[in-house]
Formats: structure tokens, C-alpha cells, sequence
């Protein structure tokens, strides 16, 4: 269960009846206890209380439900049951239905509540859930509960209105939540100038049963269209009940341009919908996060993602990690170097002014809407130094343009910032002047709805003495319905940013395919192999030879490494912009249950970079440190650029590493154990020719399968024998058969596998082409010089064992997740591309013996936990210490042959690593590294 069901089935629980007996199941229940689980509980089997009536979960929470008046003495007997310790119970909790008490064990931290009210305090639980309790989630705990009372009424007014659920009604159906969604922060506000307006007024002119509630709910709108003068409101004849609420319109509550007049109602009631609608009204909606209630709601409207709804939540500090570098960190600066030097903090205000931050992927505005909060929190300061705390904001919302696909994600997006400048002007210049000044709402619209790799940029945040062509006039325009808006203050610094749609290229529609293809159009033939995220980076170094900008986007690594570096970064590069700073890989999470997130990084480009550029970087402690350098390059290291070919040879004095061997015999070479068996019973003369064969899965998981191996000089016989001939006749049956030609070439040699890269003679090291990304290290393996290896295997025959001190090392990894790529979210090997490349010092005799030794210790630690297989050992939860260790000390051996100490991180292996390819590719081709050529359409 996610975040958003939790709290809906909590809150189904505290509004029922309260049941004595039924209590400490559906509470377990709402936290995702299955039925199975409970029914086990109410049996008694697994409660292992020692206190009468009460009930232990072992590994989660001791429950009891006592007499009134006696729930602080029930939680202290709770406390000190022996069966509370002993069960490991991460909670206690008693309630008598009128009063409920916890105490979460590990901290200590405390819980008392009306029992009606515990809901509102449903993340303080959520660990019940696996759903870690971090202050970012706590502080979100009203976003939750806001949203799973609105995805209740936008799924039930579905139901009543089916005739709503077409493409034309549904976008109508959106815009009538958005003003829902004002209407309940302008009563709690004061905006409404009465608390509870709207939702006092439904209730109150509604009737119960439902019948009236959508005429209701109609004429508070038409009222809120209606200018304040007295002239316009006698014409109106708005009803008196109607008449209190004051103008509003900006395009919230007129007609809806390119919508059917005749359509622009509000949906009918059912009963339970009426009581929903009156549920979320009753919230507190001053508790209301613009930047995180936004990112959550977007899910209501759209079918698909309702799953995860409220999942898609972006932390404020990782909004941060984007802002921070791009702009704001230097306007703090600015304002530190300004002091109390009035005329050097107007100038700085009158910047603010001007800047513009333009998110072409906005979704619902949480990138935009942090960005204007920051900004007015320096601007606040400039004022309070200037002794003009009571100054109106010189930063206008129209400077904070956006695009978005989604209809109902774009109206979101403008109501999240029209919330946010209301709450900054109560925060910095007081409630009352926040009022006098709220409405009327402006008309003029920031966000357009679109697709964003098919707008002209330029059009809708143009260069300085441009006109805007894509604006709406209201917010529910579309492009094509747009009139031009101007920026108020013109002449000042655009910033891009935002977190763009990711998808890798096997996950892109025939549409996105063809997006990604017409912005790359004329550059490169190679569109088809990049993410769906480089769109927008292209786009936005396009937009840089237009103006003077900087961008920031948040994107899967993926476009850092392998194959996708020298396809995208050229292009980026030729348009002027380069790296100005990065954050490497880490872990951007959401709000699901037991979710790492996805790995990404953080990239700036600019066509002004300077000279003082950071990269931010996880060090192995975990902690974040930056690097300043004066320059980083495609794959993120703090090194000049330089494009990671293939090479055929090793370059640095490495074995050769090889490919497995491919039969392509449509399976009858390859037999398992048990046929094995059964075919040496009948022939016990084809023990040499039956070999065993290992690929990936094989080595790693530990399995057995064998393959029929025959020599060239064994041909003759092989057609000869009974059961080899039976073989052989069948692959050569497949082969002929096959639509590759050479394929069908070795029809006429059936004895032999199609392709043979090599075999041992006294053994082999195998490579997994693909490996998790989970295992701290590559899998390889020593293997018997009779193990045939398959193509899904690299291989270095009879190579000495050092090699493998060096692929098993952190330093190779590092290297080849960089340079090769993951296929999904795994690490990708490739012999040419990372093997042939990795940059190795002239090794010393010494040198080699000493990794020998280090690659022996990791051998022999891994046959101390006979029969653990390579996937048990290198479980990075489960790894055994004594294999742990003989991996630290190859670490340090190797590294210490590098820099003649460990290495403090990553970045700084990765910089050691950059610095030797460029000296070892240098000195091949004469000095210069040749400029990769990029291939054009």
C-alpha cells in the first residue's frame, strides 16, 4: 500500500463506529496486514501478548482496547510487558474509542489524539507499512490526506456522471477540481473573508440527498465571475447565499476557451460524493504545500498513474540540488556581498526582477514553485535591510513559465503558484496587505499545455524584446486559443529546469520515437538510441545560441555512460553550451512502499559556464562533498572531454579478453545434467565430447548444464556414432533453415558451434555481460579448462590470475559502469568498450604477485560458504565478512599500485582513470586524441 491508500483506509476506520473487539485487526489492516495475516492473528497463533485482550504482532506493534478513562495506564502496562521487549514491537498503542495513545519504541516520540482525529496523524505509523517516516514525509502528511479525499470524489462524480468520462468532458471535469481546490484554500485563508465559506454554503443550501448540489455549487461560480460592483451584481440576481462570495474569475470561473458552453457545468452528486466533498473542505487547507500537494494530485486526473497516487512526490531538497547551483546559490551570495549597502541590494532586487525560470516539463509546478519561494525569501531580506518590509514583490508570476502535456498537471501548476504568492505575501508583508491585494485574480496564463519537443521555446519564453506567441489568456486556453503576454521586466537571465519524462529507448511510443528523431533532425542518424530526456536537454542547448541561459535538469545516468555519451554530448557541445556543474549518480525516491527510486544525476549546461565549476558527489561515507574544477566532461569526471572508444586490442598490457562461444543449434548441443546421464549410461564413450557449458545465469546462480563439444578432427567420427549423428542431423536441419546466411554456411559443418572465440587449456576467467546493479562487484569466476563458455560470457583463456584481481576490483567497476552502460538498470560489460580500455600502470613483477595473492584470498573465501553461489555471496545485505574483507584488501592492494593510497571516492577514481586513458591514447596517435566524428542523417 502506498502513502495515499493508507491514509483513505485510516480514515475509513476512525469514521466508522468504533469496534472494541475489531479494532487492533482493521488498524493492522489499514497498515496492509493481508487477510491471511489477520485471520492467522485472531486465532491466536501468532499474537504473542502477555496481557489479556491485548494483541503483539511480532516485529511491528502490542495493541490493547481498554475501559474509558484508562488508555495512559493501558499504554504504560504496554511499555513494561516483558512480551513488548522480548517481540521486538516497534509500537504500543491504546485507545477506548474516545481517546488514542502510542509511542513509537526506538525514539520515543509520542502520539495523543481524539480517536476521530488519530488520521491526522497517520504518517507517524507508516513504518507499519515499510514506509520510512523521514521529516519530508511528515511534513506532507495534510498533501496526503488532501489528496486521498479528492481521488475519492473525482473516482465517485465518475461513477454519477459517466457521461463525463470522454476526453472533452474529463478536461472539464479537471478544470472543475482545480476550482475546488481554490475554493477550499481561499475559505480557510480568509481570502473568502469568512472561514468555511464554500463548504458551509454547500452544506447548508445543498440538499441531503444530493439532488440540488451540483446547482449549488454552480451558482457559488457564477458569483465568483461576477465583477463586486453593485451595477453588475443586481444583474447578475445572484441568489443572497451566492452573493457573499466575492469576484474572482482570472480565467478560473469564466467560460473555458475551446470548451462546449453547453458542457461547462458541474458534474451531478450522489450522496456519497456530497459527503466527500464536504470531507475535504473540513481539512485545513492553510496546512497546504503548493510545491508538494501539486505532485500528488496531478495523479487524480489520469487513469494510469491513480496507482500511485501520491507517489510521485519531489523532495524539496532535490528541487534544491537543481536550483541551488543553477541561480539561487549565487543570488545569497549577491546578497551576503551586499550587506546593508542599499544601493547594492536595489540592484539586486531590481535582477530578481527580471529573472525568468521557464520549466519545459512542469508537471504541476513544484520546480516553479520552489523557485518563487526562494526568491522571495531573498527578496525579503533585501527589503527588511532596506527598511521596506511592507513592499510589494517586484517578482511577478509571469516570469515562471512552464509547459506541460497534461490539461489538469497544467492547471495545478498555476494554482500551486497563485497559492504560493498569496502564502509568501501573508509570510513577508502580513495577512492584511496579502488581502487587499489577492483579488481579483490576473487573467494572463504562464503555462502551456503541450507537448514540449514539438513547441518553438524561443516562442514561449523568448529572447529579451521578443514577444511571447503561446500564451493563454486564461488558464484553461490552449495553445492554439493563446493571445501574446509579455514578461513584466524584461532584459534579464532565463533559467531551465526541471525533472523531463526519462525513458530509455526501448520504452519511448512510435511518438516519442519520432520527438526525439525531429529535434535531433540533420545532427546525428543515432537519435533512435537516446533517452527520451535528451529531447529536452538538446532543446535547451538549442534555445542557449538564442540568449544568454543556463539549464538544469534531473535525468537517469544512463545518459553519462556507454553508448549514449558520444551520440548526445557532441551535439550539446557544438551548440556552444558545456557542463557547468553535476551532481553524479544518486537515488531520486518517492513515496512507495520499500522504493529505492531510480538512480539519476543532475546535469547544468550553460553557454557561460566560467571557470569555477562543482561537481557534487556521494563519497563512500555517504556524506556530499563537492569538487570545484574549471571543467567537467560528458561522462561526469572533473577532466578535459574525451570520447571512450572501443579498441580491439587491450591497451595496457591486460590478457585479452574474448567472446563466449555461440552454437546457434536451436538447442540440441545443450543438455542438462540428467540427459547428460542418461546419454553416458547408453554410451559411456562420449565422456570427452560432453563438456560442461556455463553462461551468465549458470555462474552466477550456480547452475549446471552441459553441451556436446566436438573437434574438427573428430568430425568424421562424430557422424559415425549412433547418438552424435542423431545431433548433428538436427543442427543441421535448424541451421539450414535459418534466415542469416551464415547460419545456414555451417548446415554443411554440423559437428562444431558457429562461432568459437576460444577455448583453455588449463582454465578459463569467465565475465558476466550483465550483472546486477545491486552487486558491489563484477561476477567473474575461474573456471576449469574443460568448461566450454557461452556467449553470454566473456572470457580470458589460460590468462593469468592477477587478471582477475583487477576486474573483481571497485576501481573496474566504477570504470565500466561509466564508459559500457546498463541495460535497464544493470551493469553492461563489454570486452572492447571497457575491458580494452580500462587504463592499467605498468605492473610490476611484484605488483602482479601481489594481486595473484589478492584474487586467491577472494577464491578461497568464496569456497569457505560452499555451495553459496556468486548471486548468494554478493548479496550486498548478506555479503560474509571474510569475502567482504578479501575484496578490500584487493582494493587497497590495487589501488595503492595506482596512487599509493585508496582512493577517497569514486569521482577521484574516476579523474585517475580519465587522466591515464587521455596520457595512453595520446601516445598512440601521436600526442592528440582524435575528435570523435559524429555520423549525420
Amino acid at each position: 500500500m502506498n502513502a495515499v491508500e493508507i491514509e483513505q483506509a485510516v480514515s475509513e476506520l476512525a469514521e466508522a463506529p468504533f469496534d472494541a473487539a475489531e479494532f487492533p485487526y482493521a488498524f493492522l489492516e489499514a497498515f496492509g496486514n493481508k487477510a491471511t495475516t489477520i485471520k492467522i492473528l485472531k486465532s491466536g497463533k501468532s499474537n504473542n501478548t502477555d496481557i489479556d485482550g491485548a494483541v503483539l504482532q511480532r516485529n511491528n506493534i502490542h495493541i490493547k482496547v481498554c475501559s474509558e478513562g484508562q488508555v495512559t495506564d493501558t499504554l504504560k502496562a504496554l511499555r513494561e510487558s516483558p512480551a513488548t521487549a522480548r517481540q521486538k514491537a516497534k509500537y504500543i498503542l491504546a485507545t477506548d474509542g474516545v481517546t488514542l495513545e502510542s509511542e513509537r519504541l526506538i525514539d520515543g516520540e509520542t502520539l495523543v489524539s481524539e480517536y476521530t482525529r488519530f488520521p491526522d496523524r497517520f504518517t507517524f505509523f507508516l513504518p507499519l507499512a515499510g514506509i520510512s517516516t523521514v521529516r519530508q514525509i511528515d511534513e506532507s502528511a495534510f498533501d496526503i490526506r488532501a489528496t486521498s479525499r479528492l481521488n475519492r470524489l473525482y473516482v465517485e462524480l465518475l461513477k454519477t456522471n459517466p457521461d463525463w468520462d470522454t476526453e472533452e468532458r474529463r478536461e472539464e471535469l479537471n478544470h472543475f477540481f482545480a476550482r475546488l481546490i481554490f475554493c477550499f484554500f481561499a475559505e480557510d485563508t480568509n481570502i473568502f473573508r469568512s472561514p468555511t465559506l464554500f463548504t458551509a454554503t454547500v452544506e447548508q443550501f445543498s440538499a441531503k440527498d444530493s439532488s440540488n448540489t451540483h446547482e449549488v455549487i454552480s451558482e457559488i461560480f457564477r458569483a465568483m465571475q461576477v465583477k463586486s460592483n453593485e451595477k453588475n451584481r443586481k444583474a447578475a440576481k445572484l441568489p443572497s447565499w451566492a452573493d457573499q462570495f466575492p469576484y474572482v474569475n482570472g480565467g478560473l470561473f469564466g467560460r473555458t476557451a475551446g470548451l462546449n458552453p453547453a458542457a461547462q457545468t458541474v458534474p451531478k452528486f450522489s450522496k456519497i460524493a456530497r459527503s466527500y466533498l464536504l470531507h475535504v473542505g473540513n481539512l485545513d487547507w492553510t496546512k497546504i504545500n503548493p510545491d508538494i500537494f501539486g505532485s500528488m494530485i496531478q495523479a487524480v486526473a489520469d487513469d494510469e498513474e491513480r496507482g500511485a497516487l501520491g507517489m510521485h512526490y519531489t523532495s524539496v531538497p532535490n528541487i534544491l540540488k537543481v536550483l541551488n547551483p543553477l541561480f539561487l546559490d549565487d543570488l545569497r551570495e549577491k546578497l551576503a556581498e551586499a550587506g546593508d549597502n542599499t544601493r547594492k541590494l536595489l540592484n539586486l532586487r531590481n535582477r530578481m526582477a527580471r529573472i525568468r525560470v521557464f520549466d519545459p516539463a512542469c508537471g504541476s509546478g513544484n520546480f516553479l514553485v520552489i523557485a518563487y519561494k526562494e526568491m522571495r525569501a531573498i527578496e525579503a531580506e533585501i527589503n527588511k535591510r532596506r527598511s521596506e518590509a511592507d513592499r510589494r514583490s517586484d517578482i511577478p508570476l509571469t516570469n515562471f513559465r512552464g509547459i506541460e502535456i497534461r490539461h489538469f498537471s497544467c492547471e495545478i501548476a498555476r494554482l500551486a503558484l497563485i497559492i504560493a504568492e498569496y502564502q509568501c505575501d501573508v509570510l513577508y508583508r502580513g495577512e492584511k496587505l496579502a488581502l487587499a491585494e489577492f483579488l481579483p485574480l490576473e487573467a494572463n496564463n504562464w503555462i502551456t499545455c503541450g507537448n514540449a519537443l514539438r513547441l518553438d521555446w524561443l516562442s514561449i519564453c523568448p529572447p529579451t524584446g521578443e514577444q511571447v506567441k503561446h500564451r493563454a489568456d486564461d488558464l484553461f486556453s490552449k495553445p492554439v486559443d493563446q493571445a501574446e503576454v509579455e514578461f513584466e521586466n524584461e532584459g534579464g537571465e532565463t533559467y531551465i529546469c526541471g525533472n523531463p519524462p526519462y525513458l530509455g529507448s526501448k520504452w519511448q511510443t512510435a511518438e516519442q520515437k519520432a520527438d526525439i528523431r525531429d529535434v535531433c533532425a540533420g545532427r546525428t542518424k543515432d537519435a533512435k538510441s537516446l533517452d527520451y530526456v535528451c529531447g529536452w536537454l538538446m532543446k535547451a542547448a538549442d534555445y542557449g545560441t538564442h540568449t544568454n541561459s543556463a539549464t538544469a535538469f534531473v535525468s537517469t545516468n544512463s545518459i553519462c555512460q556507454g553508448q549514449q555519451v558520444p551520440i548526445l554530448w557532441p551535439l550539446i557541445f557544438d551548440t556552444g553550451s558545456e557542463i557547468s556543474f553535476a551532481y553524479t549518480s544518486f537515488k531520486w525516491a518517492n513515496l512507495a512502499s520499500h522504493n529505492a527510486g531510480v538512480t539519476v544525476v543532475i546535469i547544468g549546461i550553460s553557454n557561460n559556464p566560467g571557470n569555477k565549476r562543482k561537481l557534487y558527489y556521494a563519497s563512500d561515507d555517504g556524506s556530499i562533498d563537492i569538487r570545484v574544477s574549471d571543467k567537467i566532461n560528458s561522462y561526469l569526471v572533473p577532466h578535459t572531454q574525451v570520447w571512450i572508444e572501443p579498441s580491439r586490442e587491450p591497451r595496457a598490457g591486460l590478457s585479452s579478453m574474448l567472446f563466449g562461444n555461440m552454437p546457434r543449434d536451436g538447442g540440441h548441443f545443450v543438455m542438462a545434467s540428467d540427459d547428460r546421464r542418461k546419454v553416458l549410461i547408453d554410451y559411456p564413450e562420449l565422456s570427452p565430447y560432453v563438456r560442461p557449458y556455463l553462461g551468465s545465469e549458470e555462474m552466477i546462480q550456480g547452475k549446471t548444464r552441459w553441451c556436446v563439444w566436438i573437434p574438427d578432427e573428430k568430425a568424421e567420427y562424430a557422424t559415425e556414432h549412433p547418438f552424435l549423428r542423431t545431433v548433428l542431423d538436427s543442427v543441421a536441419k535448424v541451421r539450414s533453415k535459418s534466415v542469416a546466411a551464415s547460419t545456414r554456411e555451417f548446415a554443411l559443418k554440423p559437428h562444431r558451434f558457429v562461432q568459437i572465440a576460444g577455448t583453455a587449456h588449463r582454465h578459463s576467467l569467465a565475465v558476466a555481460k550483465v550483472s546486477s546493479e545491486k552487486r558491489p562487484y563484477i561476477p567473474v569466476d575461474l573456471l576449469d579448462g574443460r568448461v566450454i563458455v557461452s556467449d553470454l560470457l566473456f572470457a580470458l583463456y589460460d590468462a593469468p590470475l592477477w587478471n582477475m584481481a583487477i576486474i573483481a576490483s571497485k576501481l573496474h567497476l566504477v570504470w565500466i559502469a561509466t564508459v559500457c552502460g546498463r541495460m535497464k538498470t544493470d551493469y553492461r560489460y563489454s570486452n572492447t568498450l571497457g575491458w580494452n580500455t580500462f587504463p592499467v600502470p605498468v605492473l610490476t613483477e611484484q605488483n602482479k604477485a601481489d594481486l595473484t595473492r589478492c584474487a586467491e584470498e577472494i577464491l578461497l573465501a568464496r569456497e569457505s560458504h560452499f555451495p553459496a553461489t556468486i548471486a548468494d555471496l554478493y548479496d550486498p545485505e548478506k555479503m560474509p565478512d571474510d569475502l567482504r574483507e578479501a575484496h578490500d584488501r584487493n582494493d587497497e592492494t590495487l589501488e595503492r599500485i595506482y596512487i599509493g593510497r585508496r582512493f577517497k571516492n569514486d569521482t577521484e577514481r574516476l579523474e585517475k582513470l580519465f587522466e591515464m586513458y587521455t596520457q595512453m591514447t595520446a601516445k598512440k596517435s601521436g600526442g592528440v586524441q582524435p575528435r570523435r566524428k559524429r555520423s549525420s542523417s
